[in-house]
């Protein structure tokens, strides 16, 4: 059993790219009583959230929540438009690309799964998971698919593995220029409230979601956003569903209620995630995380260590990987790390496992805590016999002292 003497004094640094640090002010609304979710404050409260995730998600159609990890509206959005034996496009960009494409084959459906060809000579690690998604490359496969058997490209908007963030805009651009009717379905499980996200204006049919990243709530919420034409096509699809089956919960969110019993709880914490977002604006979020970001990266340039993701026009404002020298173990470096700083960083997966960590910096965050963990991370390198070329910590000091965030305009007294 773990005793109350494990915990240190202090807070724990949790800079993973997710779950992310949950704000007192959303602990304190999670922790309110639980209600009947079939009175009427439930229902009023169930209209709020999906009205602020509509908001969010930049759409005017509905967002579908589940009492669900992110890994479950993954399996609703596959499963509410397709039929087995349906082929679909898939892009390889990191782990959870990978898993979501695993997913596909267990489900019963033919996913064919591009990837970026070669090996990065500079770190030994494949292309495919230092680069975004190939707009180009869709297209060309769209544009031989002349039977249209494919019928939906799946593509990951910011790759939680890798830290890098695709163009989504471009990839609807090859889609409609190769006159294909797929569907195009987006997971932006760590993209969401940290990164630019427009699902009508990009032209997505379905976008995958969670609670737990730039939403700063915990573990336990996800979501799909819908077009007119994925629920359409949901009217025909065969795949077996029932929990995730739209059309009853669409309805049903009408008037603010579910057909199954929710999340109560989690559902006031998602309500005032979202009075924290919307009342911030959104530009200001998007552009708060994509100073982070640079700060962070400036850390990591001047101890001399590449950036997991190669194409600085795709960095991610929700984490940065970090490749480590040849022959030094990650994994190590990390719980070195957590055992003397308590300070977790995100862990390489699938195929960079070993290779790299993560450090993330999205949602409840600020200059303070990220120089903290800067600063623990230095203190690892040095202790673990790795030579930098510069102080990051400086480097990131100098980069957020020379660009302070932008101040609100103070609001005149009432």
């Amino acid at each position: 059993m773990l005793s109350l003497d494990s915990h240190p004094s202090g807070r724990h640094f949790l800079q993973i790219p997710g779950p992310s640090p949950v704000p007192d002010r959303i602990l304190r609304a999670i922790s309110l009583p639980t209600i009947d979710h079939r009175g009427p404050e439930f229902g009023v409260l169930g209209k709020a959230v999906l009205a602020g995730l509509q908001q969010v998600f930049q759409t005017r159609h509905p967002v579908v929540i589940y009492p669900a990890s992110g890994t479950g509206a993954w399996e609703a959005a596959l499963a509410n438009v397709l039929s087995p034996g349906d082929a679909v496009l898939m892009v390889e960009t990191g782990h959870f690309a990978t898993l979501w494409q695993k997913m596909a084959l267990r489900l019963g459906l033919e996913p064919e799964f591009l990837t970026l060809p070669g090996t990065c000579e500079q770190t030994g690690l494949p292309w495919a998971w230092r680069r975004g998604v190939s707009a180009a490359l869709i297209g060309q496969r769209l544009h031989e698919d002349r039977e249209h058997r494919i019928k939906a490209v799946c593509v990951v908007h910011n790759e939680t593995s890798t830290g890098v963030t695709s163009d989504i805009a471009a990839v609807r651009k090859a889609i409609d220029a190769a006159g294909h009717p797929a569907l195009l379905m987006v997971d932006t499980i760590s993209g969401l409230a940290s990164a630019e996200y427009r699902h009508d204006e990009w032209g997505v049919d379905v976008a995958i979601s969670g609670s737990q990243k730039g939403l700063m709530l915990p573990p336990g919420i996800s979501f799909n956003a819908l077009s007119p034409k994925a629920l359409e096509a949901s009217r025909s699809a065969k795949l077996p569903k029932s929990f995730w089956a739209w059309d009853e919960i669409v309805e049903m969110n009408r008037s603010g209620y579910w057909p199954y019993t929710p999340n109560t709880n989690l559902l006031y914490g998602l309500h005032e995630s979202l009075e924290m977002l919307l009342g911030q604006g959104l530009p200001a979020v998007f552009a708060r995380h994509q100073r982070w970001a640079a700060g962070v990266r400036s850390a990591v340039e001047a101890w001399g260590l590449p950036i997991q993701c190669a194409d600085p026009a795709l960095y991610s404002p929700v984490l940065t990987g970090v490749i480590t020298p040849p022959g030094v173990d990650a994994d190590a470096l990390r719980q070195l790390i957590h055992q003397r700083f308590d300070l977790s960083l995100g862990t390489g997966l699938g195929r960079v496992k070993g290779r790299m960590f993560r450090i993330g910096h999205l949602g409840d965050s600020n200059d303070l805590s990220l120089l903290a963990t800067l600063a623990g991370v230095e203190m690892g390198l040095k202790l673990a016999g790795i030579e930098i070329a510069d102080s990051g910590v400086t480097a990131a000091m100098a980069y957020f002292s020379s660009n302070p965030a932008p101040r609100p305009e103070p609001t005149a007294a009432a």
